[in-house]
C-alpha cells in the first residue's frame, strides 16, 4: 500500500527507532530538572540497580532510556508481523505519565498461507476466522465486517441490501436506474470474497490436522491469558479521551485502524475508499495507552507487554505454518 501519513503530533511525542522513545521535551542545555515520566522511570530503574551511582542529570536520562528500551527490546525483538514502538508520555493536564504502544504499520497484515496456499478452504477459513476474532484484543486493525459497514455508510446511506442500497443511489446520488448495473452493490461486495474469508466455511476444530490444531490452541491460550489482565495495568488497551489528554492533535485523525485483514488484491477500490482519510491525517494507530501513578505498576505493565508479545508469537507462528506438509513446516518470507 501506499507509505503511511503521520499524524500531527507534537515533537515531544515523535518516536525515533524500532521500539522506544521518551518525550524529547526535556532540554539538556542548562541542566534542567528531570519530567514526571524520567522521574516514574528513573524509579524503577533504580530498584533495578545492584550498585547505587551518582548521575548528572544529562547522563540520568540517557542511563534511564537505555535501561528501559533494552527491557522493551527484549520483549519485542521476536516479533516482526508488525512494526511496535513504545512511547514514555507526560500530559499536557499534569496527570500521571502514561506509556503509549504504537503501530508503524499499515495495510493488511500478512496472511501467510492462509491467502497464498492451496490448503483446504476449511482450513484457511478457520485459521482466518480465529485472526478475525482475536487480532483486534492487540492491534488496531479492522476486518471485512468494518469494511462493509463504513461502504454502506459512505455508498449507500447505511443500508444492507441491494434494494433498499438501489434506492439510496437514486435518491442520494442521482443515479439513473441505465447506470445502477455498474454501480457496486452489496451483494456484489459480498461476492468478492474468497471462501476462505467465509466464516461458514471454517472446518470443526477436531477436524483439522493435529499440527494445525495445535496452533490454534496456543493461540486460544495466550489470548484467555490477556483477558485477565487487570485493565488498568494492561499495556494493550486505551481509553480515547485519555489519549487525547497525552496525544494533542490526534482527534484529527481518521479513526480507521492502520491495518486490515481485507486482502487488499480483492478490494482495493474500497480499501482506498476508506483509507484516504487516514492517508491525508493520520490512522487511529495506537494499541496501548496505560497511564502510572506509581513506578510499582511498571512491573505489571511490563508483563502485560509481555503476554501481548506472547499472542503475537503465536500469531506469527499461524500465519507461518504450512499445514499442508507432512508434519508441517514453517515458511519464511
Amino acid at each position: 500500500m501506499r507509505p503511511p501519513q503521520v499524524c500531527a503530533f507534537l515533537p515531544s511525542v515523535d518516536l525515533a527507532g524500532r521500539a522506544v522513545a521518551l518525550s524529547a521535551d526535556i532540554p539538556t542545555i542548562f541542566d534542567q530538572p528531570l519530567a514526571s515520566h524520567h522521574k516514574l522511570i528513573g524509579r524503577w530503574v533504580a530498584e533495578r540497580e545492584e550498585t547505587a551511582r551518582a548521575f548528572t542529570r544529562a547522563a540520568a536520562r540517557r542511563h534511564i532510556e537505555r535501561v528501559f528500551d533494552a527491557a522493551v527490546m527484549e520483549i519485542l525483538s521476536s516479533i516482526d508481523c508488525v512494526d511496535l514502538r513504545i512511547a514514555v508520555l507526560g500530559s499536557e493536564e499534569e496527570a500521571s505519565p502514561a506509556i503509549a504502544i504504537i503501530c508503524e504499520s499499515l495495510g493488511q497484515i500478512d496472511l501467510g498461507w492462509i491467502e497464498a496456499s492451496n490448503a483446504p478452504t476449511s482450513w484457511r477459513a478457520t485459521a482466518y476466522r480465529a485472526l478475525e476474532e482475536k487480532l483486534g484484543r492487540v492491534l488496531p486493525i479492522f476486518g471485512y465486517d468494518d469494511l462493509f459497514n463504513q461502504i454502506s455508510m459512505y455508498y449507500w446511506d447505511g443500508e444492507t441490501e441491494d434494494e433498499p442500497a438501489r434506492q439510496s443511489l437514486i435518491y442520494h446520488y442521482g443515479v439513473d436506474a441505465e447506470e445502477l448495473d455498474e454501480m457496486t452493490l452489496p451483494s456484489e461486495l459480498n461476492a468478492r470474497r474468497p471462501d476462505w474469508m467465509i466464516a461458514a466455511n471454517a472446518a470443526p476444530r477436531r477436524r483439522l490436522p493435529a499440527a494445525l490444531r495445535g496452533k490454534l490452541n496456543a493461540l486460544d491460550r495466550a489470548y484467555q491469558a490477556l483477558a485477565e489482565i487487570d485493565p488498568e495495568r494492561n499495556a494493550w488497551t486505551f481509553d480515547y479521551e485519555i489519549v487525547c489528554d497525552y496525544i494533542p492533535g490526534i482527534e484529527e485523525c481518521s479513526s480507521l485502524p492502520p491495518l486490515t485483514l481485507v486482502p487488499f488484491g480483492h478490494f482495493t477500490r474500497e480499501l482506498d475508499e476508506v483509507a484516504r482519510h487516514g492517508m491525508e491525517m493520520g490512522f487511529m494507530d495506537i494499541a496501548g495507552l496505560c497511564p502510572l501513578s506509581d513506578a510499582s505498576q511498571i512491573d505489571d505493565w511490563f508483563t502485560s507487554l509481555r503476554l501481548g508479545a506472547q499472542f503475537l508469537a503465536c500469531v506469527q507462528d499461524l500465519i507461518q505454518f504450512d499445514p499442508t506438509k507432512s508434519g508441517g513446516r514453517h515458511v519464511r518470507p
